[in-house]
């Protein structure tokens, strides 16, 4: 099969296509054929040799993948040629990923859906439809008419969390650094696009005088504090992101934490997001009831240089997604 197999770290312009062999069925994981896969943040530190102690060359980069079982093994629950997404799960890490026309992972990071969406638009889903609704359900338990403040509302992740924010009900602050993003902001449902300046801390204190319900962080440590300022006695606050590239604190102290105000993270699992929840979206985008945020649809795995490239630029909103 054909993959992006990186043996050291390289520019965007060095990831081609190479032959390698199609992986060997083993128990307990299945086999899928991949049709598209989005890019993410965290591939791009990959490439750069600059991730965790998880991550080793040589290696297939790619933490996510839509596509279509290919092999499974005696008593499995899927069958070849049903459709599925999967990711996380050590995936483009410390196995290898969703970057080929072939992709091994365990059977338990495995979620099926049925559509006929074109593959572009499913393939845009998986890791930030598990990370946004993972936030906000497991991290801030988001109810109806909360006012949620998602800070880096443009990241894949942050237009995700809006879209779903608004489909429990929430009213929706979301933040762009980019005065020409506040439209991005408002086709995906905030009700609220603000910017990213000095002036947010008193626009969002006209909006909730007494403090938001409930806060996505997703631009990291350095206004973490801030954030949890502007959320009320008994809201919350989810750490689920860094743009800043900022994840540690020194000389931190829980008395830095606004007494009554609850601190959380989310880094969590293909398990977070429920079969059903992907089929909702689905059939939700396919009635018009919402829009996946989609930056730009590449074809072919000789052109994933280009859109990591694209990625890294910021020049666009929404996912990068790479179809083959």
């Amino acid at each position: 099969m054909k993959a992006i197999r990186l043996t050291q770290p390289c520019e965007t312009s060095e990831m081609q296509p190479v032959e390698v062999e199609k992986p060997t069925l083993k128990p307990g994981f299945i086999i899928i054929k991949v049709k598209a896969f989005g890019i993410n943040e965290s591939e791009v530190i990959s490439r750069k040799g600059k991730s965790d102690s998880d991550f080793a060359f040589p290696r297939i980069l790619g933490i996510e993948a839509t596509g279509i079982v290919d092999e499974v093994n005696t008593g499995s629950k899927y069958q070849p040629g049903q459709q599925v997404v999967t990711m996380m799960g050590g995936m483009g890490r410390a196995i290898d990923g969703g970057y080929a026309e072939y992709v091994m992972v365990k059977e338990e990071n495995v979620i099926p859906f049925e559509s006929d969406l074109s593959w572009d638009k499913i393939g845009a889903l998986p890791e930030m439809l598990q990370t946004a609704y993972g936030s906000l359900n497991e991290g801030l338990n988001l109810k109806k008419d909360d006012i949620l403040f998602v800070h880096g509302g443009t990241s894949t992740v942050g237009l995700m969390a809006i879209v779903l924010g608004k489909l429990i009900g929430a009213k929706v602050i979301a933040t762009s650094r980019r005065e020409k993003s506040l439209a991005d902001l408002k086709q995906y449902g905030a009700d609220y696009p603000l910017i990213d300046d000095e002036k947010l801390e008193s626009e969002i204190k006209k909006i909730a005088p007494n403090g938001v319900d409930a806060t996505l962080e997703l631009v990291g440590f350095t206004v973490l504090f801030k954030d949890m300022a502007l959320t009320r006695k008994g809201g919350k606050v989810c750490f689920t992101g860094e743009l800043d590239g900022k994840w540690t604190l020194d000389n931190f102290t829980p008395f830095m934490i606004p007494t009554g105000v609850f601190l959380t993270s989310y880094a969590g699992e293909s398990s977070d997001l429920p079969a059903n929840m992907l089929q909702q979206i689905l059939d939700d985008v396919k009635a018009g009831k919402i829009e996946i945020p989609i930056a730009h649809v590449y074809k072919g795995l000789e052109s994933v240089g280009q859109a990591q490239h694209d990625l890294e630029s910021n020049k666009y909103n929404g996912k990068h997604v790479v179809i083959i």
